[in-house]
C-alpha cells in the first residue's frame, strides 16, 4: 500500500527544518547502511544523534502525531527518529530492500520496519531525477513530491532513488513499527477508515450504520493489533 500524505508540514515547517538541518555538517551516507546497501548508495546524510538530526526530527514527528492520515495510514506503534539527507548531482541510491530491524541506540530498543516513510523537503522544481521509484505487486512507481509532502510504503518492497542530474534533492527518511504488521490487513482497516469517516460527514456519528461498522473497525483493529 502506498500512501501520499499531502502538507505534513506546511511551508513554514519545512522552511524551519531546512534552517536546522542545512547549517550542519553532513557526513557520508553510508553510515546507516547495512552491507547490501552500502554497495548501492551514494548520498549525504545527517549524523544520526546529531543535535541538528534530533531537533529537525522533533519537528517531523510533531507533525505526523497530529497528522490524521499518517494516524489512520500507518498505525504507528514506534516511530524511529526521522533522518535527513541530501543527494547531490552524480549521487543516487540503486535498488535495495531496507533492513528488516533496526536498533534505537538512544532508547536501546529493536524496531520492526513495517513501513517506510520519505518526506521531501526540496523543491522538484529545482532538481533534476532523484524520483523515489517503487516496485510492487502492481507494478513501479515514481514518486517526486512538492516540499513538505509525504509518501508511505511497505518497507519490504525494492525500491530506489534515480540519480541526480542537476541541482539537489534533500529529504528526512524514517521508519514505522506499525500496531498491524500485515500490509493486506493494514490496508483494508484504512480503507474502511476511510470510508467511515466519509459517510460520518455526511450522516453523523450517531447513525446506526456508522455505529456498527465503527465497532467493527475497532474489533478488527483489537484481533490484528500487536502492542
Amino acid at each position: 500500500m502506498l500512501v501520499q500524505v499531502p502538507g505534513l508540514l506546511t511551508a513554514q515547517e519545512a522552511a524551519k527544518v531546512r534552517g536546522v538541518i542545512d547549517a550542519a555538517d553532513w557526513a557520508d551516507g553510508n553510515l546507516t547502511s547495512g552491507s547490501q546497501s552500502a554497495l548501492a548508495k551514494q548520498n549525504l546524510q545527517l549524523a544520526e544523534g546529531s543535535s541538528a538530526a534530533r531537533a529537525a526530527g522533533d519537528l517531523v514527528r510533531e507533525a505526523l502525531a497530529r497528522n490524521p492520515l499518517f494516524m489512520s495510514a500507518a498505525l504507528p506503534h514506534t516511530v524511529y527518529p526521522p533522518l535527513f539527507n541530501r543527494y547531490r548531482p552524480g549521487d543516487g541510491f540503486g535498488d535495495h530492500v531496507d533492513n528488516a530491524l533496526r536498533f534505537q541506540r538512544e532508547a536501546g530498543v529493536r524496531l520492526r520496519t513495517d513501513l517506510s516513510a520519505t518526506l521531501f523537503l526540496a523543491d522538484p522544481e529545482s532538481y533534476d531525477g532523484g524520483e523515489l521509484v517503487i516496485e510492487d505487486t502492481y507494478g513501479v512507481h515514481e514518486v517526486k513530491l512538492g516540499v513538505g509532502d509525504l509518501i508511505l510504503y511497505p518497507a519490504s518492497s525494492v525500491h530506489r532513488v534515480a540519480p541526480i542530474t542537476r541541482g539537489e534533492r534533500v529529504a528526512s527518511f524514517f521508519w514505522i513499527q506499525s500496531l498491524v504488521r500485515d500490509d493486506a490487513r493494514r490496508a483494508l482497516l484504512f480503507d474502511m477508515d476511510l470510508a467511515i469517516q466519509r459517510l460520518a460527514s455526511g450522516a453523523g456519528q450517531a447513525e446506526p450504520a456508522i455505529v456498527s461498522l465503527t465497532g467493527v473497525y475497532q474489533n478488527l483493529l483489537r484481533m490484528w493489533a500487536e502492542l
